[in-house]
């Protein structure tokens, strides 16, 4: 289920800190600021040859900052970096890549209408008497994905090629110029859970050949993974500082938040008697088994499994954006018309997607627009928006989830990922909700916002919410759930009680389930 069981062996394949080890890239002492408000507060930090050191923190720690300013893409107000013992020119991105720093965004810059191997000889074309040598090209980049043990064509369309395989390329491309100091900001943020064993391999293969790579993740069980060190910002400032080894998760988790990690999962609430959800015989695929549900008011159900398990087609056909091919959904005895999203909203069905950027918000929108997106009607006569009861309730519903903004009127683009998916959950609180379907509710959120959603997911079970949450945290599915149901090949594969998640043995009892290692445990019946 996690990075690591996807990984050869399992286990995590870590190098050692060498403090004799050369200094690859040094920063000290950085300070800076933007519109008065500061960001870094005299941040110093080291990386060793051939070392992989995680940077953490909040949303807003200034992880971002730093590494463009290590990267030559800002000029720091005070302090100065330094590449192997050379200072780097404030505010130079040439003078950064010729020492041999490189960075890779979070927001990948490939050029999608071009071919893999025009993107990684991109600025420094191979030509001959003058003119393209395309035959070059195509031999050195095929070797380059090759040595990296990537199969894909040189001559494939990056348009064409998932975010994972993408990002990959840009590493390619980055290290093919002779970096010998890799920054990857974000990098699993937006990749599949296949893609992110794949990376992690060949972050190893980089360090094992000398490279310096500092990257910035979320999550804990990554940096566990791959991390020789791990570095902490908190509100621009360096609070932890150490070799992995030494460090516990709540050392660092503590660390990112300011607090103690103890209260991270709030309590469950209590489940009622009431029976909201009821799923009879649906089948949403033709390879899958029917599968039958009921959810009370108040209940939270976990849905578990790997990559393609079949938990997002689930939830989206319980809401309607997914067609199904037979069996019904119920909400409080009215049965819902299939395939019509529409008809789900009016019976107090909310969904939380995934994809929070693609399907969840529309970034360009403010939060006021956004927050009116899923009840138009409701907000509207004839035509014409109303203005004040429209900005009542949405400010009403974003109060509730405390999101933390300069106003209604900020841009979503400008949230944080945390606030933005507050945002995403709080739009439907402008009316009654009696089922609340949240997919990957905590993707891309750092450690303190995923505290503040989780308290808001069992806030509204307590308010007396049916909740169904896919997750591929399984602490999340283990700490919230009342119960959990396992997923294998559109088909449910198991179902866990609360005795069951509280066992010691349920995460391989799980991954074991979901890998196909376990026949089926209580059947795919479950009421």
């Amino acid at each position: 289920m996690s990075v690591v069981d996807q990984l050869p062996g399992g286990i995590p394949n870590r190098g050692e800190v060498n403090p004799d080890a050369p200094i690859m890239l040094e920063c000290v002492d950085l300070k800076k600021s933007f519109g008065g408000v500061p960001v870094l507060k005299g941040v110093s930090l080291k990386l060793e040859q051939g070392t992989i050191t995680a940077l953490s923190g909040e949303n807003g720690a200034g992880k971002s900052t730093m590494m463009k300013i290590a990267s030559g893409q800002y000029r720091p107000d005070e302090g100065r970096v330094l590449v192997r013992g050379e200072e780097l020119p404030a505010g130079n991105p040439n003078a950064a890549h010729a020492l041999g720093v490189a960075i890779v965004p979070q927001e990948l810059a490939s050029v999608l209408d071009t071919t893999v191997y025009e993107n990684i000889f991109l600025g420094r074309e191979r030509r001959r008497f003058g003119f393209l040598d395309r035959r070059r090209m195509i031999r050195e980049a095929t070797e380059l994905l090759d040595d990296f043990g990537v199969d894909i064509p040189a001559t494939a369309r990056m348009g064409s090629l998932p975010v994972g395989l993408r990002q990959i390329v840009e590493i390619v491309k980055a290290t093919s110029t002779g970096a010998r100091v890799l920054l990857l900001d974000e990098p699993t943020s937006a990749i599949a859970e296949r893609e992110v064993a794949r990376l992690i391999g060949i972050m190893r293969r980089l360090r094992d050949r000398g490279v310096s790579l500092l990257f910035t993740t979320h999550k804990m069980e990554e940096i566990r993974a791959i991390a020789d060190r791990v570095v902490v910002l908190r509100d621009g400032g360096l609070v932890t500082d150490a070799p992995l080894s030494t460090l516990t998760d709540d050392d660092i988790v503590t660390a990112m938040i300011g607090r103690e990690l103890e209260d991270l999962f709030p309590e469950r609430p209590e489940v009622r008697d009431e029976t909201v959800l009821t799923i009879d015989e649906l089948v949403v695929a033709p390879s899958g088994a029917p599968v039958s549900l009921s959810v009370k008011r108040g209940e939270i159900v976990g849905l578990a499994g790997l990559v393609g398990a079949g938990r997002t087609e689930l939830i989206e056909s319980i809401f309607g954006t997914r067609p199904v091919l037979s069996g019904t959904v119920t909400i409080n005895g009215e049965k819902l018309r299939p395939g019509n999203p529409a008809a789900s909203i009016a019976a107090g069905v909310a969904l939380v997607p995934e994809d929070r950027k693609g399907a969840g918000a529309v970034l360009s929108m403010n939060i006021l627009q956004n927050g009116t997106l899923p009840r138009l009607g409701q907000f509207s006569t004839f035509g014409w928006l109303k203005g004040r009861s429209r900005t009542a309730a949405v400010a009403k519903s974003m109060e509730s989830v405390r999101l933390r903004s300069r106003g209604l009127d900020q841009e979503m683009e400008t949230l944080s990922g945390g606030n933005q998916q507050k945002v995403v959950f709080a739009r439907w609180l402008t009316a009654d909700v009696n089922v609340l379907l949240l997919d990957e509710p905590t993707r891309g959120v750092d450690v303190g916002a995923r505290s503040e959603i989780y308290r808001i997911i069992t806030s509204l079970a307590a308010d007396g919410m049916a909740v169904i949450m896919a997750s591929s945290d399984l602490p999340e599915i283990l700490s919230l759930s009342h119960r959990a149901l396992v997923l294998r090949g559109q088909a449910v594969v198991g179902e866990l009680d609360r005795d069951d998640l509280d066992d010691p043995g349920v995460q391989d009892r799980i991954f074991r389930l979901a890998s196909g290692m376990t026949s089926h445990t209580k059947g795919a019946t479950h009421d």
